[in-house]
């Protein structure tokens, strides 16, 4: 596999070198990415409480709303 030189990197926009990441890590498989024993019970805890939390969730549609609100 051929690299990325620092200087091709530094002229992709923000956008390319954000779609890049996001290939990238979309080509990982889950077991890629092994978990911490810590991580793994958060996991499993935050699986756990998904439907009781479900109700008091807010859309992405909201967060985005709210953060460009505070972030403008």
């Amino acid at each position: 596999m051929k690299s990325l030189l620092p200087d091709e990197l530094a002229r992709m926009t923000p956008p390319e070198r954000l779609a890049l990441i996001a290939q990238l890590w979309d080509s990982l498989d889950q077991h890629d990415l092994p978990l911490t024993a810590a991580q793994q019970a958060e996991l499993e805890r935050r699986l756990d409480t998904l439907d009781v939390d479900r109700p008091g969730a807010v859309s992405r549609a909201e967060l985005q709303a709210e953060l460009q609100s505070r972030c403008p």
